[in-house]
């Protein structure tokens, strides 16, 4: 089953202003593979981080709609000194802490793909090779080369 880490910006994304194209277009990749996760296509990778920084949303019903992908996981990944240990080295790239757990904790659970709609986050991964590290529009995109080339 094909791994996916979902980073709180992506799970965030559906309730940014629509206004701007790629904002719709992130908004529906990400409804893509949320469907698929639904469906059995993609196994959800959860962390203690996601928990931390949704459990931090002020917005309640936002708060409520992402915990609740949560029971939908194949993995829940706790920080443990593994994931801290990445996580740090991550830092040391210039990656920002959280986002670094983020992405160290997808790295844990054996994630093929870690999805993340931050810019700067993916600039800061772009080479990163534990773990694929793409916007939702460009993990779309990836699948559908993949079945092009089948």
């Amino acid at each position: 089953m094909l791994l996916i880490y979902l980073d709180i910006c992506c799970f965030n994304r559906p309730f940014d202003d629509q206004s701007q194209l790629l904002v719709r277009l992130q908004t529906e990749a990400k409804l893509f593979v949320q469907d698929g996760i639904r469906k059995g296509d993609y196994g959800l990778v959860w962390s203690a981080i996601l928990d931390l920084e949704n459990g931090a949303n002020p917005d309640i019903e936002r708060r409520d709609a992402i915990q609740a992908w949560r029971s939908l996981a194949t993995i829940d990944i706790e920080t443990n000194p593994r994931v801290e240990a990445v996580a740090e080295e991550l830092a040391g790239r210039g990656v920002k802490s959280m986002d670094a757990l983020h992405v160290a904790s997808a790295i844990e659970a054996d994630a093929i793909w870690f999805l993340t709609t931050d810019h700067a986050l993916l600039r800061k991964t772009k080479h990163e090779r534990r773990v694929r590290v793409a916007d939702p529009v460009d993990f779309i995109g990836s699948l559908q080369n993949s079945n092009d080339e089948n």
